[in-house]
């Protein structure tokens, strides 16, 4: 039994499956998903009548079996926005012919596919939701062939088996509902042996879910409203001689805004939006001096620089944001009502126009619009 190269129009089929104009999310870290669709193997009918015609048969008819139903279910490690190590379980599913011959006789053959896969899987963010993937990898695959024979067909080893590593290759695309869940469609083939001394390839186009694991915390948090004081009313004095009162003293002036500014490379790694811990100290040092203020609210601003579309810059600098009040909620104790995050899109840098030169991306422009990436932390209404 050999399996041939299916049409490369299943491709279609996958860039079909999640139309959309958002795309895929830039998180990192481990995954897991599953997904199922058809599958399909060419079964080789000349050489099966070769064979069969070389053993003294006059003719012979064949129905074949090439279409199945397949599963996988899937694990990995996403480095970063465009690379991820993936491995998994598959089960291609069950193909099968049957074979009527002269003088009467009939063989039927089925083989099952099921291996485990390790892949390097590509991916192209097109928009914020939605991305173009690519993999290539390994499969080992066991090859369960069972072979029957009546009348003038006999069959020496009904039952061949067979280990083996072969290539992998797939192409998909997935649209992230949010940080954590999103769906992919794709087509993939895997080249197999059939446990009978050929190789061939078997295709699956399928669609799954995919969910991340410790996604980027988004806290939304709002200003509670504060109760209004009630006025007190004024009580009456009897006085035998009213004296003049002197003017009353001019009320103090409220004390100017505390704002503290805090180096984004001192608080996360660069690109990503999770506190580290020297971060962690910076924001704990930063709540002990607030600690015994009475405030109205903090407002936490993440800035970023002009490195990178107007979109992917604003969430990052909005993750960043919300990942410091979410760290001062939840560690500090401040209250949630209390906080407010932003993000903005390199719209207040501290560089100023000439000090970084170049638009092309490099070690040296990243070092110069350090100053640019920072979080902002301004405590509102101290009294």
């Amino acid at each position: 039994m050999n399996f041939k190269k299916t049409s490369a129009a299943l491709a279609c089929a996958a860039l079909t499956a999640v139309a959309s104009p958002m795309a895929l999310a830039d998180s990192t870290g481990w995954y897991g998903g599953v997904s199922v669709g058809p599958t399909r193997a060419n079964i080789d009918n000349e050489r099966i009548s070769s064979s069969l015609l070389g053993n003294g048969f006059s003719a012979v008819a064949i129905d074949e079996d090439g279409r199945s139903t397949g599963y996988k279910i899937f694990g990995g490690y996403q480095f970063n926005r465009n690379f991820a190590l993936e491995g998994g379980y598959f089960d291609l599913g069950k193909f099968g012919f049957a074979a009527t011959t002269v003088p009467a006789g009939r063989l039927q053959g089925d083989i099952k596919l099921r291996g485990l896969n390790l892949d390097l899987v590509g991916t192209l963010p097109i928009t914020d939701k939605f991305s173009a993937l690519a993999r290539v990898g390994a499969n080992y695959a066991r090859a369960s062939d069972t072979f029957s024979g009546t009348g003038a067909v006999a069959v020496n080893n009904p039952n061949p088996r067979k280990r083996d590593t072969n290539l992998k290759l797939g192409l998909g695309v997935q649209y992230a509902f949010s940080d954590s869940l999103a769906m992919r469609a794709e087509v993939e083939r895997y080249r197999v042996n059939d446990a009978v001394g050929n190789k061939g390839d078997v295709d699956m186009v399928s669609v799954g879910l995919v969910y991340r694991f410790g996604g980027p915390v988004s806290t939304s948090v709002a200003r509670a409203a504060m109760p209004e004081p009630a006025a007190l009313a004024p009580q009456p004095q009897v006085v035998a001689a009213p004296a003049p009162m002197p003017p009353p003293a001019p009320a103090p002036p409220p004390p100017p805004p505390m704002k503290v500014t805090i180096a984004a490379d001192s608080l996360f790694a660069f690109d990503k939006a999770t506190v580290t811990p020297a971060g962690r100290q910076a924001l704990d040092a930063f709540a002990a001096d607030v600690k015994n203020l009475q405030f109205d609210t903090i407002m936490v601003t993440g800035h970023s620089d002009r490195i990178g579309s107007h979109a992917y810059n604003m969430k990052l600098s909005t993750r960043r944001a919300e990942a410091v009040s979410a760290y001062l909620v939840q560690s500090a104790g401040i209250p949630a009502a209390k906080m407010l995050s932003k993000g903005v899109d390199g719209a207040d840098p501290v560089t100023k126009p000439g000090d970084c030169k170049g638009s092309k991306v490099s070690k040296a422009l990243i070092a110069c619009l350090q100053p640019d990436r920072r979080v902002e932390l301004e405590v509102v209404g101290t009294r």
